[in-house]
């Protein structure tokens, strides 16, 4: 995968998060409700109800989250061979035999950090509007959304990495001018 298009679905799974909460809000056609007195206690916060769980689950797996957790461990091992291999060279097939035989334990610290990313979108919102969420993401709509979106973020890239390299440049040059007039050179 070009590096390029890794950093949009990176982008994505980051990018969707943000738009949850969104779609959950402009799904919501209830008035709002007068704001709730304040507890007097703090209690533990439910835990997400199944519903909510699997609910999540389809969000995540849509918007190519499951997927990028799950290409951390090998893209991790596949480093580690390249970086250790460049200097030794001939330890590379014994390297690449160990890497094969702990991935196992490995992958499964990624699926455990899924299930955490899991129950932590499903606590975000009640279970009511992450099923919402679910559902519009199955939709023709929501298929299409996840569909641009890779490409949208790509092309917002392109927008604010040019707006990102200038004004990293402005902002120094106005703090040096600033600081020079006070004296210090840097």
């Amino acid at each position: 995968m070009p590096a390029r298009a890794g950093i949009a679905q990176g982008r994505l799974a980051l990018f969707m998060f943000a738009a949850l909460s969104l779609s959950a809000q402009a799904a919501d056609t209830t008035p709002p409700a007068a704001p709730a007195a304040p507890a007097l206690t703090t209690a533990a916060p439910a835990e997400p109800s199944p519903a909510a769980l699997a609910a999540a689950d389809k969000i995540l797996e849509t918007i190519g989250l499951k997927q990028q957790i799950a290409i951390v461990v090998p893209g991790m091992m596949q480093e580690l061979e390249t970086n250790v291999t460049r200097t030794r060279p001939e330890i590379r097939e014994s390297l690449r035999a160990t890497l094969k035989a702990i991935q196992p334990e490995f992958d499964q610290t990624a699926k455990q950090v899924y299930v955490q990313a899991e129950g932590l979108l499903a606590a975000q919102m009640p279970e009511q509007d992450i099923v919402q969420v679910a559902a519009f993401f199955e939709s023709p709509a929501g298929k299409k959304y996840v569909q641009i979106t890779p490409i949208f973020l790509q092309n917002l890239g392109d927008v604010t990495g040019g707006w990102r390299e200038k004004l990293s440049t402005d902002i120094l040059e106005r703090a040096r001018a600033a600081m020079k007039k006070k004296g210090v050179d840097f």
